[in-house]
């Protein structure tokens, strides 16, 4: 789908504050409420807008430690069976097949060291898995959940 400039606009004002109401996308973006929410509809109907979630502090909730994962596997390890093998443990919160020498990169988020420690002893125990290379997060610099439409901040002026 093509997004035109006003729903960029729009995207980039719910990226900024997802609950910020028709009326106050409106007064940014230059539209009534119903415009943009017919809009916002219609981008949801599309799949540009694919839902809305409350962002928390892992912190909050007990997961201290961060860690990016290289996993290695046996072969050509397609894509699917190295899902089929990481899938299944719940302290993974993202992961990528990438270029290289690794299969894939892991995102994991823990309690602390003993338990990273334990996710990389199961991960290691699957079957196509042969060798992993750890890097524990010491501080996040930028966490961001994608970048603006156009590479442009969600506040600064758009210009038509």
């Amino acid at each position: 789908m093509r997004l035109d400039e006003l729903d960029r606009r729009i995207v980039a004002q719910l990226l900024e504050n997802g609950r910020a109401s028709f009326a106050q996308i409106g007064d940014v973006v230059g539209l009534s409420a119903p415009a943009v929410k017919r809009r916002v509809d219609r981008l949801r109907a599309d799949g540009v807008i694919t839902g809305f979630a409350a962002i928390v502090d892992p912190a909050a909730l007990g997961w201290t430690t961060e860690a990016f994962i290289e996993i290695f596997c046996t072969g050509a390890t397609s894509p699917e069976e190295i899902y089929s093998s990481i899938r299944k443990h719940p302290e993974v919160i993202a992961a990528y097949t990438v270029s290289g020498d690794a299969s894939a990169l892991v995102h994991v988020r823990t309690r602390d060291i003993q338990h990273l420690e334990q996710v990389l002893e199961r991960l290691r125990r699957e079957d196509n898995i042969t060798a992993t290379k750890t890097a524990i997060v010491l501080s996040r610099l930028i966490g961001r959940p994608i970048d603006t439409p156009s590479g442009t901040s969600p506040s600064a002026p758009v210009t038509t």
